[in-house]
């Protein structure tokens, strides 16, 4: 059952940041959903009046892409680590991936994954299932029980769940497009990725860069291309993650002008590291699909400024530090990052290098719409729930490991400044984070999909 927010809170006089652009607006809240935005709204009867003169007041974040690691996995971080760092990096809901121990890929396994994250969560959450060769029956049942989509790995990853055959493929998207439900695929081609990677291994080299050539961008591109091909014949709806080369980039845009419902979404790490950081950061920046910089950075970037990317998450995928302190071959892939997804893109918007405007897209709108929290998460208007980040862009975010809240801060970023900084975070009326300080207990809830357009039984 969801936390009732009995009050009221105005927050006046901010720069509220939508994708529609930019307007100085006061913003009420009363019992967790938005009433009014407007300016000079009348402040009488309202128990809370934040003044965020001079500050960005941008909807809740959505990171659609966290890996939290538990159930089963909590020596690598847990739910309450994960969830104090959204929260304290602006982030209002997450979307829990399935790859835990055991992985999400019954109705009961969902319910059981939710009943627990609730006791420990500080931010709202949604659960994907995943699905495989063994359970696609099971598309309809999960929907059901109150999944907000499904994860479908493609590649090796955390958990080992085997790539699904060309007609589970099939019958997944089939299934997506019948019930207007976003699948998200990790997309590299299993096969490939075991050729490329035993043939670099075989070259003897331990540079960390050579995870690259484990992983080209073939592996990538040639997942994608099936994908979308498979999409168009049965109106499916993917989401290929954490797009990371210009080939993938290019396949999906291809298959949109074809016609294919496919949409894609990158990461901070792959806009802001690039290939010679290898040799300062090591297994640190060891990710899937690998970070590729150069040529691949730079579209990247674009993509996000001018369109080409539809989502942002920051596939926060945490481990040990013994199994990150390995070599290049042996070390885990995969980072943290929650805390840093909102002020990493901050930064670049207020360097100017991306609008202001993409950011509530990016990391707020398009992920709600996607994952069936629309309209109730995702923009600034009424009837909307009352989540919000203000933001002073005068100051700076200053990545410490005591501002992280991870359980190990082993992410490149620390000793990084971003222009920007979180100041409070409301979630569904209530004050969160309070000049950048955690304010309460955990009062997340598990928020389900509002609707599943084009559903159809």
């Amino acid at each position: 059952m969801e936390h009732v927010v009995s009050m009221s809170l105005l927050v006046r006089n901010g720069l509220v940041v939508t994708s529609k652009g930019v307007l100085r607006a006061d913003v009420r809240i009363q019992d967790g959903v938005i009433t009014s935005v407007g300016r000079h709204l009348d402040s009488s009867g309202v128990d809370e009046v934040i003044d965020a003169s001079g500050m960005l007041v941008f909807p809740g974040v959505i990171d659609e892409h966290v890996h939290m690691r538990e159930p089963g996995l909590e020596y690598k971080d847990d739910f309450t680590h994960g969830s104090r760092a959204a929260l304290k990096g602006g982030v209002t809901t997450v979307v829990e991936h399935p790859n835990t121990l055991p992985p999400v890929d019954e109705p009961g396994k969902l319910v059981a994954k939710a009943r627990l994250l609730e006791q420990k969560a500080y931010v709202d959450f949604a659960l994907l299932g995943v699905l495989h060769d063994g359970n696609t029956h099971l598309f309809e049942d999960m929907l059901a029980e109150g999944a907000a989509g499904f994860k479908v790995f493609m590649g090796p990853t955390t958990g080992n769940i085997p790539p699904p055959s060309e007609p589970s493929l099939y019958e997944v998207l089939r299934e997506s497009g019948r019930m207007g439900v976003t699948v998200a695929f990790h997309a590299e081609d299993h096969a490939l990725v075991t050729y490329f990677t035993e043939k670099a291994r075989s070259t003897g080299g331990m540079d960390p860069a050579l995870h690259d050539d484990a992983r080209p961008p073939l592996v990538e591109e040639y997942s994608v291309v099936k994908i979308a091909a498979i999409a168009k014949h049965t109106g499916g709806r993917p989401l290929i993650v954490h797009i990371s080369s210009a080939q993938a980039l290019e396949a999906v845009s291809q298959a949109k002008r074809a016609g294919v419902e496919i949409y894609g979404e990158t990461c901070p790490h792959y806009l802001l590291l690039d290939k010679p950081d290898y040799a300062r950061y090591g297994s640190l920046i060891k990710v899937n699909p690998p970070i590729r910089g150069g040529v691949h950075r730079a579209r990247l970037v674009e993509a996000v400024a001018k369109g080409g990317v539809d989502t942002v998450g920051s596939d926060h995928a945490p481990h040990a530090p013994e199994e990150k302190r390995r070599d290049i071959w042996s070390a885990a892939s995969g980072m943290p990052g929650v805390q840093t997804l909102l002020p990493s893109m901050l930064d670049l918007a207020l360097r100017n290098i991306i609008p202001l405007t993409r950011i509530p897209l990016l990391l707020a709108e398009n992920p709600a719409k996607l994952w069936g929290l629309w309209p109730r998460k995702g923009f600034i208007d009424v009837g909307f729930d009352g989540d919000l980040v203000i933001v002073d862009p005068g100051s700076e975010t200053l990545v410490t490991e005591e501002w992280l809240e991870y359980k190990y801060k082993l992410t490149p970023f620390t000793g990084w400044r971003f222009k920007g900084r979180v100041r409070h975070v409301v979630i569904r009326g209530r004050v969160a984070l309070r000049d950048g300080v955690i304010t309460g207990e955990q009062k997340g809830v598990w928020v389900k999909p509002i609707r599943i357009p084009g559903y159809s039984s």
